[in-house]
C-alpha cells in the first residue's frame, strides 16, 4: 500500500487505500449531555491497511442498490448492509438524492476491533471516492457531517494524515511533521468493542469527569525524539480495555522488554506497540516476542512522517 489516497481506474470505477491508523495518546475530556463521549487524541495513519473499488452502475436504475464483495481477512466483518462501507454509500447516495446502483469491493487486510480504525477507514474512503465520482453530488460540509454520523473516527479518515483529533471527532487539526520512526503492533488475537469498552470506562470512574473536562492532551512538536514520545502515549481507555482484555498488560511488557523506548494502546484497543527508530529495529523486536496464536504482530509505518 502506499501513501497515495485515490487512483482512477475508470470514469465510473475508482479506488483508494483505506489505511489503519494509531492513536498517539487519548484523553477523554469530557461527556455532553447526550451521552457521547470528548476525546482528544493523536491520529496516525499507517502503511497498513484496506483497499477499496467503488463502481457506479446505470444510472436510470430504479432506486439504490448498494452491492458488496469481501476479499481478504474477513473473519468478522459484516457482509452486508451493517457493514459501515455500505451504510457511508448509503447515506451519501440520500444525501444527494441519487438514485443509482454502485458496488463496493472491499479487500480487508486491518483486523475487526483492534483499535486501528479499519470499518471507520473503509467508510472515509467510500466518501471520499463517491466524492470523485459524483462530484458536487455532496457538498464538502455535508459530506463532514456524513462522515460524524457514521463514526467518531470517519472525519478523520476523509484526509488520512497525522492530526490532532478532538470533540467527537469534528475537530482536526494537522500536526507537524513528525521524524519518521517504525512501529511493531501486537494484538492478542481478541476483538473488542469501542462501546463496550466504553461502558467499562464509565463503569470504572463513574461522575469522576471533572465538570468542565480533564485538561488537554499535550500537543506533540515535530521534533519530538522516539525517547520522549512514551510520555505523549497516555490513553485513558486503557485501565477499560485492560479489564476486558487482560493479556494487553502482558503484551506490553514484552514490547518494553524487546527494547521499545516508546509504548501505547491503540484507541480503545486492544492492540498495543511499540516505537523504534526504523522497521529493521521494529522487526527485529517482533522476532524477539513470543505470541502464542491468535495473538498476531506486524510492523507498520507511519504516513506522512519525515
Amino acid at each position: 500500500m502506499t501513501g497515495e489516497i485515490a487512483e482512477e481506474d475508470s470514469p465510473q470505477s475508482v479506488r483508494s487505500a483505506a489505511p489503519a491508523k494509531v492513536n498517539l495518546g487519548l484523553r477523554i475530556t469530557g461527556r455532553r449531555p447526550d451521552g457521547y463521549h470528548l476525546l482528544q487524541s493523536h491520529f496516525v495513519p499507517l502503511d497498513l491497511g484496506d483497499q477499496v473499488v467503488v463502481s457506479l452502475g446505470p444510472g436510470d436504475a430504479r432506486g439504490s442498490a448498494v452491492a458488496l464483495a469481501l476479499e481478504g481477512r474477513r473473519e468478522g466483518v459484516p457482509a452486508g448492509d451493517d457493514n459501515l462501507a455500505v451504510r457511508a454509500a448509503r447515506a451519501f447516495l440520500a444525501a444527494g438524492g441519487i438514485e443509482r446502483s454502485l458496488a463496493i469491493q472491499l479487500d480487508k487486510w486491518i483486523p475487526v476491533g483492534a483499535g486501528l480504525g479499519g470499518g471507520s477507514s473503509d467508510a472515509g474512503a467510500v466518501l471520499r471516492l463517491l466524492a470523485q465520482l459524483l462530484p458536487g453530488a455532496v457538498e464538502p460540509d455535508a459530506l463532514a457531517e456524513l462522515a460524524l454520523g457514521l463514526g467518531a473516527d470517519v472525519p478523520f479518515f476523509l484526509d488520512p494524515r497525522p492530526a490532532r483529533v478532538g470533540g467527537v471527532g469534528e475537530q482536526i487539526e494537522p500536526l507537524a511533521a513528525l521524524p519518521g520512526f517504525a512501529l511493531a503492533l501486537v494484538n492478542p488475537g481478541i476483538s473488542l468493542s469501542t462501546a463496550a469498552v466504553y461502558r467499562a470506562y464509565d463503569a470504572l470512574a463513574p461522575g469522576a469527569m471533572p465538570p468542565d473536562g480533564a485538561p488537554a492532551l499535550a500537543a506533540l512538536p515535530g521534533d519530538l525524539p522516539l525517547e520522549a514520545l512514551d510520555a505523549h502515549l497516555e490513553n485513558d481507555l486503557e485501565p477499560a480495555a485492560l479489564r476486558l482484555c487482560p493479556p494487553i498488560a502482558r503484551l506490553r511488557d514484552r514490547l518494553r522488554k524487546a527494547g521499545a523506548p516508546a509504548v501505547g494502546m491503540s484507541g480503545s484497543g486492544p492492540t498495543v506497540f511499540g516505537a523504534f527508530p526504523d522497521e529493521a529495529a521494529a522487526e527485529a523486536a517482533l522476532a524477539r516476542i513470543e505470541l502464542e496464536p491468535p495473538a498476531w504482530g506486524r510492523v507498520a509505518a507511519p504516513l506522512g512522517c519525515r
